[in-house]
């Protein structure tokens, strides 16, 4: 087995172990039989990262991009299911969703009517998934502030954080035997955000959590 494999099955590992740590809200929903305290944008959102990267990974014909995001998408899809089961704002969930699906349209007839094929799409493509995964990276940083000033990490999952680091530091790695910046630069973020998610940790709070915080990304 040579490195680049190797780095596959790494990616495919730890990206998959990440996306299941959702199964802990699903797990508390069932329980409460309600989806309160619970993130539903989370769910959405990394759902449509995951159909992009697809995409992505099907003009790369790179197996491995594909197959970490059809499980990653068919985890979220089943986790937006079992939300709107236990929701109480269903039209509110329902209406995002229609949102996020009209995004989704849009975005499949833009590359496919007016990009020609090839390496115009692909870089395009790759560029817009990028900046998606870099928002979702970066969006926790306000609560890490507000966390910084309470001394308060409850709303942190030390399982997700672990699962993000490794998860980020294999697909930079992956992207630089590849030499694809469109996976080493989103993906970079990730590894920053995790170590100063592990600090605080170790600052404020010991690594035992009772409240899951599901904030999956990847790509």
């Amino acid at each position: 087995m040579d490195s680049l494999q190797l780095l596959s099955w790494t990616c495919i590992v730890f990206t998959v172990g990440m996306f299941s740590t959702g199964l802990n809200d699903l797990k508390k929903m069932r329980e409460n039989k309600s989806a309160d305290n619970i993130q539903f944008l989370p769910f959405l959102t990394t759902c449509l990262n995951n159909l992009g990267w697809l995409y992505y990974g099907v003009l790369k014909t790179d197996q491995t991009i594909i197959l970490v995001n059809v499980i990653g998408a068919l985890l979220q899809i089943f986790y937006i299911i079992m939300y709107l089961q236990y929701t109480k704002q269903k039209r509110l969930v329902m209406s995002q969703t229609l949102a996020a699906g009209m995004v989704l349209t849009c975005g499949w007839f833009y590359f496919t009517t007016y990009l020609p094929e090839g390496e115009t799409r692909l870089s395009q493509l790759g560029l817009m998934c990028s900046v998606v995964t870099v928002s979702m990276y970066m969006s926790p940083l306000t609560d890490l502030v507000e966390i910084v000033r309470s001394g308060d990490v409850q709303r942190l999952s030390f399982p997700l954080t672990v699962a993000t680091f490794f998860t980020s530091t294999s697909w930079v790695l992956y992207g630089f035997q590849l030499d694809d910046y469109f996976i080493m630069v989103p993906n970079t973020p990730g590894i920053f955000t995790s170590l100063i998610r592990l600090y605080l940790f170790r600052r404020f709070a010991p690594v035992s959590q009772s409240t899951p915080s599901y904030k999956s990304m990847q790509i």
